[in-house]
């Protein structure tokens, strides 16, 4: 399983993703160009000091991911989270090779992107509400995701000291 962020806008909500992924073993994708500087500096204050834990792989576009994915074995499928989506992330079956794509929090993404897609899925609300927070989407769906495919990693048990 792996997280693409979309040229992604708000370095707080990239950090957040990025922390996500490093606490479940989750590879982040970064398609560019990005909406602020993506130095280490810009996104340690959301992501802490868990920026060392996650494998971040960035790409200069969508053409650059693209030529990455179609040298992937098994080919994953590319799974967009979108607000305007017909099907639920919980009426949906994922396999551990999915990757999950998050649109910029500002515009989602182009119809060119859209068009890409495997597959679409939306985080199911309450009507008459738009959308939520980009960071909170992806973990909602990664979460149902992990849950799916047994992909979280096996926690320690607490000691008793």
């Amino acid at each position: 399983m792996r997280l693409a962020l979309y040229q992604p806008d708000i370095p707080q909500n990239t950090g957040t993703l990025l922390r996500t992924a490093a606490c479940l073993g989750i590879a982040v994708d970064v398609i560019g160009p990005t909406g602020f500087d993506m130095t280490d500096r810009t996104l340690r204050r959301a992501g802490l000091d868990y920026l060392d834990h996650v494998a971040i792989q960035r790409h200069e576009s969508i053409g650059a991911f693209q030529a990455w994915r179609a040298t992937v074995r098994p080919p994953p499928r590319l799974i967009l989270l979108s607000a305007h989506a017909a099907t639920s992330h919980t009426d949906f079956t994922y396999f551990p090779t999915d990757i999950l794509m998050l649109g910029r929090e500002s515009a989602g993404v182009p119809d060119t992107v859209r068009r890409l897609a495997d597959a679409q899925i939306r985080v199911a609300m309450a009507p008459g509400l738009r959308s939520l927070n980009v960071a909170i989407a992806g973990a909602i769906v990664l979460g149902e995701a992990l849950r799916q495919t047994h992909g979280f990693p096996a926690s320690p048990l607490p000691t008793t000291e």
